[in-house]
C-alpha cells in the first residue's frame, strides 16, 4: 500500500516581488480541515486515510535543507507531497527525488516558465527552478501548462532544454500528450486566473479556471509519485478564496497519488 508524507516548506526568501508564501502551509491545512468541505476527491477517494501522514511544517533558514528534509521523507518509503513556499523549493525537492526516480516526468502548471538562467543575479530564484532541474537532467520530460508570460530568453531556454509548453493563448487540454514515466506535479497558484486565486504575489490575467486544472489532474493516467503546491501568498488573499482553492487541489492531487 502506497504511503504519502505531507511536508510544509515555509520558505520564500527566493521570491523576487513580494514575500508571503512562507505563511501558506498551515493556512491551506486550516482550510482543508475547516469543516467547510469534506475530505473526498471528486473521484470518490478519501484523503482521511491511514496511508497519508502529515509530517508538519518546516521553517527553512538554509535553502539546501529542503533537499535533506525531502530525502528523509522519501527514504521512509513514501511519496512526498509538499505545501510551499515559493517556487524555488521545487529544485531541491526534485533533486531529492532524482535518486529514487532517475527517469521522471514533470507536469508544471503555472503562468510563468521559471526557466531563467538566473534572475536578479540569483540562479536559485523562484524564477529559475526548472532551468536548474533541466540542466542537471533531473527530468526526462518537462511539460508546462498555463504559460502566458513567455519572453525571448525563456523561449530560448525552453528550446535548449526541449520543454513542451502549452501557452494559454492557444491552450487545448486535449493536446496535452499522455505521460509514460513516473510523474511529478508542480502547481503554482498563479496558474489560475486571479479571479479564482487572488492570493498570489504575481497577478497574471487570462489564466486557467479551477475546473480546467481539475480536469488536467483527473486526466492523468500514469503514476503520480510526488507533487507540490506553491506560491500561495496569504497576505494578498480575499476571504480565504485561494486557501480553499489550494485545499481543493491538494485533495485532488493526493487522490491521484493514492
Amino acid at each position: 500500500m502506497t504511503k504519502i508524507s505531507i511536508q510544509g516548506i515555509q520558505f520564500d526568501e527566493k521570491s523576487s516581488f513580494q514575500k508571503g508564501p512562507r505563511l501558506a502551509p498551515p493556512l491551506i491545512r486550516e482550510a482543508l480541515h475547516s469543516g467547510s468541505l469534506n475530505l473526498f476527491t471528486e473521484e470518490g477517494k478519501s484523503i482521511d486515510n491511514a496511508t497519508i501522514e502529515d509530517k508538519g511544517d518546516f521553517k527553512i533558514s538554509d535553502y539546501f535543507d529542503i533537499e535533506t528534509i525531502t530525502a528523509k521523507h522519501l527514504n521512509e518509503n513514501a511519496k512526498v507531497f509538499t505545501l510551499g513556499g515559493d517556487h524555488s523549493i521545487t529544485f531541491p525537492i526534485i533533486k531529492a527525488h532524482h535518486l529514487r526516480y532517475p527517469k521522471l516526468d514533470i507536469l508544471h502548471i503555472d503562468a510563468h516558465c521559471d526557466l531563467y538562467e538566473n534572475f536578479e543575479g540569483d540562479p536559485y530564484s523562484h524564477a529559475c527552478p526548472f532551468a536548474r532541474i533541466m540542466e542537471n537532467n533531473f527530468a526526462a520530460r518537462l511539460v508546462q501548462v498555463g504559460i502566458r508570460t513567455l519572453n525571448t530568453h525563456q523561449a530560448e531556454q525552453a528550446d535548449k532544454y526541449k520543454v513542451e509548453i502549452h501557452q494559454m493563448k492557444d491552450l487545448d487540454l486535449l493536446n496535452i500528450p499522455p505521460f509514460e514515466n513516473p510523474l511529478y506535479i508542480s502547481l503554482d497558484m498563479d496558474a489560475f486566473d486571479p479571479a479564482f486565486a487572488p492570493g498570489v504575489s504575481h497577478h497574471e490575467p487570462g489564466g486557467l479556471t479551477s475546473r480546467q486544472v481539475i480536469q488536467i489532474i483527473q486526466n492523468i493516467k500514469t503514476e503520480v509519485i510526488g507533487a507540490d503546491i506553491v506560491e500561495y501568498n496569504p497576505e494578498r488573499d480575499f476571504q480565504n478564496m485561494t486557501a480553499f482553492l489550494a485545499a481543493k487541489m491538494m485533495k485532488e492531487i493526493l487522490g491521484k497519488m493514492m
